[in-house]
């Protein structure tokens, strides 16, 4: 992935970016099939794009990312394409942990990553423990997660706290949430012109801003992410109250 061209980065004001940036890293498969390519390609040039979004985000000086890679309705794909995207996921842990490393990218994992095969598990943990004291960027990995579910994780988590229904407040819930200490997402990406949310954090992104692109997820760059960037700093983000004259 390219860097950032100088036109748009002019353009961006540093003093209004957003802290968090999510995605929804929509089709893979759809940019295989016109190609006459067996869908696991375009998991392929996914997972190689999403590497280059990641360092796109450091360019911005953005601090938070959280990246959808793998939901738990994805479990009702074809085996052969699952077995093959968990390889890849587990093999791109190994091999871009030092590009990481290199650029100062702390991970942290969404969801319940511990159902996948052991040797994956192996993998993430260890990019978890040898990225942990990286300050310049805060990556989330969203890997078998759905939103649905991590709402009803929070509410067992509480319960078994103990707390009263007086004290459990927004504050309560978000704290017992897997992103729990990263900031909500100001900007959401969905990539393939597709207008849903499907299952992704959906407590996170109550008023956040959502930017659809109709290219496909293998096709997105830099300066894709620039323009996202550039479009969000014009949106008038009121939170509920009147417009401001």
């Amino acid at each position: 992935m390219d860097k950032i061209s100088k036109k748009l980065l002019d353009k961006i004001d540093p003093n209004k970016l957003p802290q968090h940036v999510a995605f929804i890293m929509d089709g893979n498969g759809r940019w295989a099939k016109k190609r006459g390519l067996p869908r696991i390609f375009g998991h392929r040039e996914g997972i190689k794009n999403a590497i280059g979004v990641v360092e796109g985000l450091g360019q911005l000086n953005i601090k938070n990312g959280t990246l959808y890679a793998f939901s738990t309705e994805n479990w009702t794909r074809p085996e052969k394409e699952i077995k093959a995207l968990l390889k890849l996921f587990r093999d791109n842990f190994i091999s871009k942990k030092s590009r990481l490393l290199e650029n100062g990218v702390k991970i942290r994992l969404l969801g319940d990553y511990q159902k996948f095969p052991q040797d994956m598990v192996d993998a993430i943990d260890e990019l978890i423990e040898d990225t942990k004291d990286n300050t310049n960027l805060e990556l989330a990995i969203a890997l078998n997660y759905g939103s649905r579910q991590e709402l009803v994780r929070a509410v067992k988590k509480i319960t078994e706290k103990g707390l009263k229904s007086d004290e459990i407040t927004i504050e309560t819930i978000s704290e017992n949430l897997y992103t729990a200490g990263m900031p909500d997402p100001d900007l959401l990406i969905r990539t393939s012109g597709e207008f849903r949310i499907s299952n992704f954090l959906l407590w996170q992104i109550a008023y956040t801003e959502v930017f659809i692109s109709e290219k496909f997820w293998p096709q997105f760059t830099a300066d894709d992410l620039a323009n996202a960037v550039i479009w969000y700093q014009s949106r008038n983000r009121r939170f509920g109250s009147v417009e401001k004259k």
